[in-house]
């Protein structure tokens, strides 16, 4: 690993300025948390109670897959910023085979769900919230699917610590307010308010009608639903079926069994456009990560359904240039960062979108060392370059841009609805733009001794989620994540059956053919600044694993289009950390036409596992900015 303080053999001119631009040495930073040291295992992810979750799999026997689905489920059922009808997507590092597979257990448009019949209801964009928001629930297969083919539990041992948390758990403040703040949302649908707002009194609006923090929160509905797939599974064993054949059972009660039907029964009913077929036809898919090498490591990402290869189109860009050489968070420093990270997300608002579906995403393009060597270009010296168009990476796949005039007149910001006159979202005029930036997820980290390690980022379903009915199922929002024009991007315009481009980005990074880092982090389209900003603080500037998930130096860049709400960007905007760059660098970044926001903390929960070669142990930590928070033994 570099060291933070290499030795410069730059001029005596350089060297005043590196000083006027210091910043504290970072071997020397304090961490909000210790290191948790493993020897067996490590769980970590967003809830303290979530991760004694996992804590209790892998004391019950079970592997890091069991225990990373225990810490979903738990996660789901407290609605860590998601429900059991939202996405889920992973990667898993297989000891026995030495691969990293890809979870893609992302839900997909419903019938009837087109770019005409969403311009119909006067939207320029699907919804936020409600039926017409949902794709379909992927969580509870991607679960499913990942435990039967690479766990060794049993489904019912799994879900237990759920089950027991729907039965009633003591709900937190963070998670028990937000339902109370976005009570106005909840009480359009009756299921939901049921659930979210038990002490509602229509004669009475001003009393807190969600629940406070301590009490027992009890969603008898999930919890039934939830019995429902122990069940099935429980029915299939005494068949004779094999472990994987009587998770699969449980799988089929879901998606075309009563729960299914209680689903698109109750959608329907409230406006929704599931049907049963689209339940039925739905799956999980194992697939292959896609992967670029950065300085001799491997780094994993899934492929780009997600936003995760904008993190490795930027490594491959900064790879061109001595990082350690401009001194961390100097300004040349923030600069390139921002800079890249610009141009990548540039490619990731025009180009990515569903890989199964017409027209294929150019990934191999995209992820092209030369591709990235002609982006670097572009970056200039002196100023933010804010007249910028997505890359064309099919030269360098040997094929034509099928798609270059709507690249050629793409623009950074797409026509604003409000201007527009449409009424396309709820509260669009009063929209906070940090809820939308930041919008939704959680992050699941877990690893054992004998190799397996699984990254997740789970999301959807956050509250004010939509309920089905009596299933207690909080179905996805993650419609809003498409397009309805071509132009803006023509592999992400909706249609049914396909699958929105999502923010969500767990990683893996491998080296010399064994696991080196797990790490994710919730927040919307921060996740890969975050995730990249981690990545460097261990590999560039010499952290140890905590003081990179603390990430107190990071920046944040809001120059790309976002992914929820109006798709707005904000060109220029830029925040800093007060105590991680001097009055000298901010001065001549707003020089540069940056404009600067200097707050105390960039947000940034990041969870992770670093693998320690040299004792033969595991390393979690998570950052301290929201209620992640793990065990290990």
């Amino acid at each position: 690993m570099a060291k933070l303080h290499k030795q410069l053999t730059t001029s005596a001119v350089t060297a005043c300025l590196l000083m006027i631009a210091a910043v504290p040495p970072l071997d020397a930073q304090d961490t909000t948390r210790p290191i948790l040291h493993g020897k067996e295992w490590v769980a970590v992810t967003g809830k303290p109670l979530a991760a004694t979750a996992g804590a209790k799999i892998f004391q019950r026997g079970g592997n890091a897959v069991d225990a990373a689905a225990a810490m979903l489920a738990a996660t789901a059922t407290m609605w860590d910023v998601l429900g059991w009808g939202g996405e889920t997507q992973a990667l898993i590092h297989n000891p026995e085979t030495g691969k990293v597979i890809g979870i893609n257990a992302l839900g997909v448009a419903p019938t009837g769900a087109t770019p005409e019949f969403f311009r119909q209801q006067g939207m320029v964009y699907p919804p936020e919230f409600g039926p017409l928001a949902a794709t379909t629930p992927g969580t509870p297969g991607g679960l499913m699917v990942m435990v039967a083919e690479f766990g060794v539990l049993s489904l019912a041992e799994v879900l237990a610590p759920a089950i027991d948390m729907a039965d009633g758990y003591p709900i937190e403040a963070q998670t028990a307010d937000s339902m109370e703040r976005r009570r106005e949302i909840i009480e359009q649908w009756p299921s939901s308010t049921r659930v979210f707002l038990p002490h509602l009194d229509p004669d009475d609006p001003e009393k807190r009608a969600a629940p406070r923090a301590g009490e027992i929160f009890r969603q008898p509905d999930l919890a039934a639903t939830l019995r429902k797939l122990v069940e099935a599974e429980s029915q299939a064993l005494e068949a004779g079926k094999s472990r994987k054949e009587a998770i699969f059972a449980a799988y089929e009660r879901f998606y075309r069994g009563d729960i299914a039907e209680e689903i698109v029964s109750a959608t329907r009913e409230a406006g929704g456009l599931f049907t049963l077929d689209d339940l039925a036809s739905w799956q999980v898919r194992l697939e292959e990560p896609v992967t670029t090498n950065y300085r001799g490591l491997d780094v994993y990402k899934l492929t780009a359904w997600t936003q995760g290869p904008v993190m490795l189109q930027i490594l491959n860009i900064l790879e061109g240039f001595d990082l350690q050489a401009m001194g961390y968070n100097s300004t040349r420093y923030i600069h390139t960062l921002y800079q890249a990270m610009n141009l990548a997300f540039a490619d990731r608002d025009f180009y990515y979108g569903d890989v199964y579906v017409a027209p294929k995403v150019p990934i191999a393009g995209l992820l092209s060392k030369e591709y990235a060597a002609e982006r670097r270009k572009l970056i200039p010296e002196d100023h933010n370059l804010i007249d910028y168009l997505p890359g064309d990476p099919y030269p360098f796949q040997g094929e034509q841009n099928p798609f270059e005039e709507l690249r050629q007149n793409w623009q950074l910001n797409p026509p604003d609805a409000e201007a527009l006159g449409i009424e396309g979202f709820q509260d669009v005029s009063v929209r906070d733009r940090e809820t939308g930036f930041y919008a939704g997820t959680t992050s699941i980290q877990a690893a054992d001794a004998d190799g397996w390690v699984v990254s997740v980022t789970p999301s959807g379903g956050w509250i004010p989620a939509f309920i089905a009915g009596q299933s207690g199922i909080g179905l996805s929002q993650r419609m809003q994540s498409f397009v309805l024009d071509e132009a803006l991007n023509p592999y992400n315009v909706v249609a049914p059956g396909k699958q929105p481009r999502v923010t969500l980005t767990p990683t893996l990074v491998m080296e010399d053919g064994r696991p080196r880092m797990a790490f994710s982090v919730q927040g919307g389209d921060s996740q890969d600044q975050n995730l990249l900003q981690f990545f460097l603080g261990i590999v560039e500037w010499g952290m140890n694993v905590q003081q990179a998930a603390d990430g107190l130096g990071h920046i944040q860049s809001h120059q790309m289009q976002s992914s929820f709400g109006a798709h707005q960007a904000e060109p220029g905007r830029l925040q800093v950390s007060r105590q991680f760059t001097t009055p000298y660098t901010r001065q001549q970044l707003r020089q540069m036409g940056y404009r600067l926001e200097t707050v105390e903390r960039v947000y940034n929960p990041t969870t992770a596992i670093w693998f320690d070669f040299e004792h033969g142990t595991m390393q979690g930590a998570a950052s301290d900015f929201a209620e992640d928070y793990g065990i290990a033994w």
